[in-house]
């Protein structure tokens, strides 16, 4: 079964540059990690909320909005897919994720397959 894992933090660039250098290199072998786990195909990082643009069409005019439409203490930072077995196959990796742990969440969705 395939799983999207949707990584939502809170991290700010400024938190991120405040590491010392162990902290950040022990960050980037736990991101090393998840990159080469079995079954995960991986994602892409999102540039910061503020950079998004909402769309939406009423009455057949497409309307735009500057950043997102909710306020949230947490965004949508970036993505995985994953292989796995099963969903507690998924949550395991999930829970490994370094987002989890700093504060953030990780989704776990299944993904269709038609």
């Amino acid at each position: 079964m395939k799983y999207l894992l949707q990584l939502y933090g809170n991290t700010t660039r400024e938190q991120f540059e405040a590491m010392s250098e162990e902290q950040r290199r022990a960050l980037y072998s736990q991101w090393a990690a998840i990159r080469e786990a079995p079954g995960i195909t991986p994602g892409h990082e999102l540039a910061p909320p503020s950079s998004a643009t909402t769309v939406r069409v009423q009455d057949g005019r497409t309307l735009t909005t500057d950043g997102p439409f909710p306020e949230t203490k947490e965004a949508l930072g970036g993505y995985f897919i994953l292989e796995a077995e099963n969903l507690d196959a998924a949550i395991e990796l999930a829970a490994q994720v370094p987002t989890a742990a700093g504060g953030g969440a990780v989704e776990v969705r299944p993904i269709v397959e038609r």
